[in-house]
């Protein structure tokens, strides 16, 4: 077989595929090469294995024609095309071999060095390995130059991302014709070097453990732990639930290798990770992992000894009848809506009477969409509106209930305002900061009350964002905190509990992440588009971290980061040079019109 050239693009000539490891990976890949046209030869030394591998086949199958998706024909000539064997042999003739057993590199190299004396001379050998070394892999084959990284994403049939991993050693026509069989396939490809993790996995993979570690510090339920991840940043699934998903011992393996090639100690694999493995708490395929599951295999989680009581058992929180907004921006402008759209009445403070009915105005508009889109009536956007009174000073608090500060995220101004909230609040108000990243303790110092203060931070935009978490400081009355988690569920909002430490649970996860896929185009690993498209078709993201960082704003994420830092004091925490350098220059995201990449001005 003849590989193409690098001149011009053409189909990939791999008509006949062998897949060895018939696992939950390769019997995935197996369906999509054989939908695909493919003759494909399935190897596996458990007959067990091949068995399911036919039948998960056959039942996807009948399913499309269930859904009108495939023929009776069609299924009977895909089901044709896949053919299985329990020796290595039966790739004797395979144009394109897939290598997908368990993560161990011995078991990796036995498998290559048998190939290297079955297959064609010109066949090309693939590994579906995550995390251990492509060029040692091609470097102990007798055709290096042949030998690459084929990464697909679980489940095989519905990820659209296939990472492509190229050593030094790797031809360029073999990269062109895996590259334009994953095209063939519906995939999408990124081309990658060799590392551990390559990109997607390379940043979900720290984000993971780092969720362990703030699970294993007790800092935050796994419940809320997960919650936070999905409600905070639109994520399919918590951190957790996905560690116990992918396998405790992938996971650790994984990183392990990130780990042995970084040196970083934010890919360190967490004590927890190791503790589970020891255990055999391996996650869903085990039956427990961080969560209990009803049986091996299932993804139903059960109640368990960690599981929060049904009801609240936070005791009795103090009445709130009306609620302060301070603020005029964006963010306080959204909590007054969300606090007036339940029903409180509100008092919207600014610094002056006429930036008060400037940010109602701003939310009139806002409910004005809200109607237009068929989400709201007139009449209740009308009676929220008329639930809002502005201000232009903090002396009209003095009889709210809960007072929200919602302004600039600078930590004097915060303080100073908190002075004012502390002389013009009734005793017993419970007075909350909405701060992202500052520490609540210090904002409650500014006060004589430091018990009535509570971290109450919302997302944006508040009106549709559902999580809040809620931020305890270590003297912060519990009447309080039973009062603003009550509030919260009036609000509609699921509030999530944390302690006073920067980043709190959202940021303190999300940040490290997008400055390991800045690091990355520093390293010229790989580009932004590459990352951006791998984290949401590899990873499930609604938005990729480029993308992200310019909406978030440059400078609101360099910040966030430098807070992070000085916090942990973790040299893998530092904020990239690179953002540091684009910040400088002025470039902040959409909101300049130029960050990570140039947008048209409106």
């Amino acid at each position: 077989m003849d590989l193409p050239s690098t001149s011009s693009p053409s189909p990939s000539p791999f008509r006949t595929v062998a897949v060895v490891g018939l696992g939950t990976m390769g019997a995935g890949i197996a369906e999509v090469l054989a939908r695909a046209g493919h003759e494909v030869v399935g190897i596996d030394v458990s007959e067990a294995a091949a068995r399911r591998a036919t039948g998960a086949l056959a039942a996807a199958t009948a399913r499309s024609v269930a859904k009108e998706r495939l023929t009776e024909q069609e299924r009977a000539e895909v089901l044709a095309r896949f053919r299985t064997s329990g020796e290595l042999s039966a790739a004797a003739d395979a144009d394109l071999v897939i290598e997908v057993v368990p993560e161990d590199y011995d078991l990796k190299h036995r498998v290559f060095e048998e190939l290297d004396a079955i297959v064609r001379a010109d066949a090309v050998l693939a590994t579906g390995t995550n995390a251990l070394s492509v060029t040692r892999l091609a470097a102990e084959s007798l055709r290096p130059e042949r030998v690459l990284g084929l990464h697909f994403f679980n489940p095989a049939p519905a990820m659209k991302l296939v990472e492509i991993v190229s050593s030094v050693l790797t031809s360029p026509a073999a990269v062109e014709a895996v590259t334009a069989l994953a095209r063939e396939l519906g995939k999408e490809p990124v081309a990658v070097g060799d590392r551990p993790g390559f990109v997607a996995d390379g940043l979900l993979f720290g984000y993971l453990n780092q969720a362990a570690a703030m699970y294993e510090a007790k800092y935050a339920s796994r419940e809320d732990i997960d919650a936070a991840m999905r409600l905070g940043c639109g994520l399919p699934m918590g951190p957790l639930a996905l560690l116990d998903l992918v396998g405790v011992d992938t996971a650790r393996t994984v990183l392990e290798a990130m780990y042995a090639s970084s040196g970083d100690r934010l890919h360190a694999p967490a004590p927890i990770l190791g503790q589970l493995v020891e255990a055999g708490l391996t996650g869903q395929k085990a039956g427990r992992g961080f969560y209990t599951y009803e049986a091996p295999g299932s993804s139903v989680v059960v109640r368990d000894l960690q599981t929060p009581l049904d009801g609240s058992p936070l005791g009795t929180g103090r009445p709130v009848h009306s609620v302060g907004v301070a603020g005029s921006g964006t963010m306080a402008s959204g909590i007054a809506q969300v606090f007036a759209q339940a029903g409180y009445p509100v008092v919207l403070a600014a610094r002056s009477p006429q930036k008060a009915e400037a940010a109602k105005a701003a939310i009139g508009k806002s409910l004005d969409r809200a109607v237009s889109r068929g989400r709201l009536s007139a009449d209740a956007a009308a009676q929220t509106l008329d639930l809002i009174t502005p201000a232009g000073s903090l002396e009209a608090f003095a009889e709210v209930d809960l007072a929200v500060e919602a302004v600039a995220e600078d930590l004097a101004v915060k303080q100073e305002l908190f002075a004012g909230l502390d002389k013009v609040c009734k005793p017993g108000a419970v007075l909350a900061t909405t701060t992202s990243s500052l520490p609540v303790i210090a904002v409650a110092r500014a006060t004589e009350r430091p018990q009535d203060v509570i971290g109450m931070h919302f997302f944006n935009p508040a009106p549709a964002m559902k999580l809040v978490e809620v931020v305890r400081t270590v003297l912060t009355a519990d009447d309080v905190h039973a009062t603003v988690r009550e509030v919260c569920g009036k609000v509609r909002k699921h509030a999530v509990d944390c302690g006073d430490r920067a980043g709190f649970i959202v940021n303190a996860l999300l940040f490290p992440y997008l400055n390991n896929a800045v690091k990355m185009v520093e390293q010229h690993y790989a580009s932004l588009d590459d990352i951006d498209a791998a984290m949401k078709l590899g990873g499930g993201y609604p938005m990729g971290p480029f993308e992200l960082l310019d909406v978030v704003g440059l400078d609101v994420s360099l910040a966030i980061e430098k807070v992070l830092h000085q916090e942990f004091r973790d040299p893998g925490l530092a904020p990239s040079p690179l953002l540091e350098h684009l910040v400088a220059a002025g470039c902040l995201g959409r909101k300049t019109g130029r960050g990570f990449r140039e947008y048209a001005r409106r």
